[in-house]
């Protein structure tokens, strides 16, 4: 797989995947995935996963796994998630290179 096929985690993201996995009993493994839908046409989807499929896309970083599904990674190549605190909330992120445009709450995107 290519350098630009992959999606990549960053500290502040994978802490909180830790922290998230840790207080539910679960593994550190969080499951990025595009859905169609949302005010721009696809949203990401975020949610803990307990096992990694064999085709997925695999990123680790300190002590956290995130798993990005073939048709999602289509979608998500060369992006970043990230983990976000604003006075707005907090949340995960995603920084995509590919989306040709998105929504106000930044959850949905077009190509």
């Amino acid at each position: 797989m290519s350098e630009a096929a992959t999606v990549d985690i960053t500290p502040a993201a994978a802490a909180r995947v830790a922290a998230i996995a840790a207080r539910q009993g679960k593994p550190a493994i969080l499951r990025l995935a595009v859905d169609g839908g949302g005010c721009a046409g696809f949203q990401y989807r975020f949610g803990l996963s307990d096992v990694v499929e064999p085709d997925d896309m695999v990123k680790e970083r300190d002590g956290a796994t995130l798993v990005v599904d073939p048709m999602s990674l289509d979608l998500l190549a060369g992006s970043a998630v990230d983990y976000v605190e604003s006075l707005g909330g907090a949340a995960f992120q995603v920084t995509n290179p590919n989306a040709a445009s998105g929504c106000g709450c930044g959850s949905s995107f077009s190509v």
